[in-house]
């Protein structure tokens, strides 16, 4: 990703989502809200609610709280599996 945003711009927060979250809050849902805004950094309206955020593959499962607050959705959603450095068998037997 880019440097930092320009301050008097301010955080960048995907609009669909923002009607999303406040419909939730507005109706007391519980339900768990889907996006694919790996981008969009929260805010805190979105404290205390559940989200799913899409990693290339699947939606990974997140609940919001206020240490969240600034970070981007996406750093919470893991898109590359490690599975070690090739197949290396130097130390077993």
């Amino acid at each position: 990703m880019g440097g930092s945003r320009s301050l008097y711009k301010g955080p960048y927060v995907n609009e669909s989502l923002i009607k999303k979250v406040k419909k939730a809050k507005d109706a007391g849902d519980r339900k768990v809200i889907k996006t694919w805004a790996r981008d969009c950094t929260i805010i805190p309206d979105f404290v205390g609610l559940n989200l799913a955020v899409y990693n290339g593959q699947k939606f990974i499962p997140l609940h919001v709280t206020e240490d969240m607050i600034g970070h981007k959705l996406g750093e919470f959603s893991i898109t590359r599996t490690y599975r070690g450095h090739g197949n290396d068998k130097k130390g077993r037997k």
